[in-house]
């Protein structure tokens, strides 16, 4: 069986995507494979409303996906101040994971995407962070040492991303410098542990 880590994210308008796929980059430079994939939306009836396969983008994860991963970065744009419903309507459905104890002692880290500074990054990192605690996962941040999270270069920026997980102010089109280092610290430093944690 590969080692790899799951890049598993919803994404609406096309930020959270990208911070996934370079989350991924930061993955594979430390040489284990990034699997990426999406989740469906969901109708006001929360069931889902596309195929069992896309038209086109990433493929929807499946519970193996979850179950077999050495380690799961996950993300989501922020819906007042927590995760999308289609992320947690996928979550809802792993409890035959969590009974098994399938994501046990598996490091997981959280990335979100905001229209505003203030939008509700953090409390939307945490949100996620919630149920993954729930599976016995270790959660894992970006430390302060990382690329882009000095104190001269994010703070003084309208900027995403903080200690609890990498995020990115969507008024622009594309992640800045700083946001795309964040994210590719994260994916990185989640790899690393993912390794060490399987040697």
């Amino acid at each position: 069986m590969s080692e790899y880590v799951l890049v598993l994210f919803y994404s609406s308008g096309g930020h959270t995507q990208q911070m996934a796929e370079s989350i991924a980059k930061g993955i594979e430079s430390a040489g284990i494979e990034a699997r990426i994939r999406t989740v469906p939306r969901i109708s006001a009836q929360t069931e889902k409303t596309q195929h069992e396969i896309p038209d086109e983008g990433y493929l929807f994860a499946s519970k193996d996906d979850l179950a077999h991963c050495s380690a799961l970065v996950m993300g989501s744009p922020t819906r007042f101040g927590n995760m999308a419903a289609p992320l947690k309507y996928f979550l809802d459905q792993t409890s035959d994971l969590w009974l098994s104890g399938a994501l046990v002692n598996k490091p997981a880290a959280v990335f979100t995407s905001s229209s505003t500074l203030h939008g509700g990054q953090e409390s939307t990192c945490l949100s996620m962070q919630l149920p993954l605690l729930h599976h016995g996962m270790i959660i894992v941040g970006i430390p302060f040492t990382a690329t882009g999270m000095h104190i001269n270069e994010q703070f003084t920026k309208y900027e995403g991303g903080s200690p609890y997980g990498a995020g990115m102010i969507s008024h622009k089109e594309n992640l800045s410098k700083n946001e795309d280092s964040l994210c590719h610290a994260l994916g990185k430093r989640v790899a690393l542990i993912a390794k060490k944690l399987t040697c």
